[in-house]
């Protein structure tokens, strides 16, 4: 039996269907708080600082600043409708219910490729400290991924209790981390010697002044705008935490409190690692321009190179703890599209004994594993290790940010046509705070248009999306379920909707 809606078809599905999808209450609002800054904490790790080649120390502030703001806008805007729409779907549950069945598939894609993708990011972050604190040869990085795969996917479908435990653990572990590095840098500390390092040569290009005392926007305005996409990198996945609804004890009173808790704790981080690392005596804005371990390189300063491996574990904390957290973020994402009919409904049983979504986890993990694999093969350890770092990275901030504005846009559609919907917390930013996220988004897109890796991340996404189209278009969209997205779409959102 199946029905018309909306040029989609929904099916009716037998009453097991749900029983095989069923997912365990766990979270607390301290629980979700980590989930939320586990997920970004590697960004303030590594990352952020290439900001300081296109901005200086002054545009790299600012253009946190302008991010930050932009994040504020997003984070309440999605605490106000994770509330009111408490489902697993979170993206493609706001914008199915504001913008129909196509909206939400096209916003459920962007957070795909965003959770997909980022994993194998990090893993190639986290493989890089591994083979230089140990000494490992790169042609095996590889092997170090796989690894790396099976060890936290396994963490994360033995059961929801343990993945949050060590989500708590390596979040905590993390944040000490940070602190301690403030802690130790702040005597050590020559602000405008060292953060003020960054000149402008003729070329228009960054030069080191040797003496420091250099301007704080020495590529001015418009270099405070190019910084825009690297200060993403101090925010970027927060937007994870709706996917946790259905596994919230209480999502509609602990999940704003979550996000709200998770935004303000980074936007404090944030600020002191932007503060601090470069202002180090002996690293400097101009070293951090080109680093790749911008934390290590701040305490080997303070501490000395005789720590190294230890200083790099402690400095591995923050990136196994995002590792972690949005492998958690990819298997709910791609469950609840899958649980939907969006996508093959084989991908949306969850464990029989752990209750956690298994398969989704598995297949979206061999998916990200596969396409690095493919790409250092085909292109060789060297340039396959770099691209893995740049074009895929691109392809994951591009996700996002074409999330961020489908998710903004969906807020202010349903603020205004579907105000009967009960919110248990309204956005203090209210409908300017969500058009501003859309507009610095659209900005930061722009500025990220002009690196040629974006571009050929942008092509890769667009390949993506051309083949989940086809898919959707000749197939899913006529296998759909009445899942709690779908349902309340269309019994408390699209019936009541029209008459606005």
């Amino acid at each position: 039996m199946s029905q018309e809606q909306s040029g989609v078809t929904y099916q009716k599905v037998d009453a097991g269907y749900f029983e095989k999808r069923g997912l365990t209450r766990y979270a607390g609002v301290a629980s979700l708080w980590a989930l939320g800054v586990g997920a970004v904490i590697s960004g303030h790790f590594s990352g952020w600082n290439f900001g300081f080649a296109t901005g200086g120390w002054g545009g790299m502030l600012a253009a946190g600043a302008i991010i930050a703001v932009m994040y504020l806008g997003l984070t309440f805007s999605i605490a106000e409708m994770s509330a009111a729409l408490p489902h697993t779907g979170a993206a493609y549950s706001f914008a199915r219910t504001a913008m129909g069945p196509w909206g939400g598939f096209f916003t459920g894609l962007c957070e795909n490729v965003e959770y997909v993708i980022t994993p194998a990011v990090i893993v190639t972050f986290i493989t890089g400290y591994v083979n230089a604190i140990f000494g490992f040869d790169p042609a095996y990085s590889p092997l170090i991924w796989i690894v790396f795969f099976m060890i936290f996917v396994g963490l994360n479908v033995f059961g929801l209790e343990l993945s949050f435990k060590v989500t708590m653990v390596f979040t905590l572990l993390s944040l000490a981390v940070l602190v301690f590095f403030w802690a130790s840098a702040i005597p050590h500390m020559d602000f405008s010697r060292w953060a003020l390092n960054i000149g402008v040569g003729p070329d228009g290009a960054m030069t080191e002044l040797p003496e420091g005392g250099g301007s704080f926007f020495p590529f001015g305005f418009s270099g405070v705008l190019a910084t825009l996409p690297f200060a993403v990198w101090l925010f970027l996945a927060i937007e994870q935490l709706p996917l946790a609804a259905e596994e919230s004890v209480d999502p509609t009173r602990d999940m704003p409190k979550g996000i709200v808790l998770g935004i303000f704790t980074l936007i404090v981080s944030a600020f002191m690692i932007v503060l601090l690392n470069p202002s180090v005596v002996g690293v400097g804005s101009f070293h951090l321009a080109t680093s790749l371990e911008p934390l290590l390189d701040g305490f080997k300063a303070v501490y000395g190179d005789s720590g190294v491996v230890i200083l790099g574990i402690v400095a591995l904390t923050g990136l196994i703890a995002s590792f972690h957290t949005i492998l958690y973020a990819q298997g709910r994402q791609v469950y609840s599209l899958s649980r939907a009919g969006y996508f093959p409904r084989g991908l949306s049983v969850t464990h029989s004994k752990y209750r956690t979504p298994h398969v989704a986890m598995i297949v979206g993990s061999l998916v990200g594993l596969a396409v690095m694999l493919v790409i250092w093969f085909a292109l060789g350890a060297e340039t396959g290790g770099a691209a893995i770092g740049s074009v895929l990275l691109n392809m994951a901030v591009s996700g996002a940010m074409f999330s961020y504005i489908a998710q903004a846009a969906s807020f202010i559609l349903l603020r205004k046509n579907a105000s009967h919907i009960a919110r248990p917390f309204r956005s203090p930013l209210g409908v300017p705070g969500a058009a501003l996220t859309i507009v610095i988004a659209v900005v930061t897109l722009f500025y990220q248009v002009q690196d040629p890796n974006f571009t050929k991340g942008v092509m890769w996404v667009l390949v993506w999306f051309a083949i989940a189209t086809v898919y959707f278009a000749v197939y899913g969209r006529h296998k759909l379920v009445l899942s709690p997205e779908e349902e309340f779409a269309l019994s408390k959102g699209a019936a009541e909707y029209k008459s606005h």
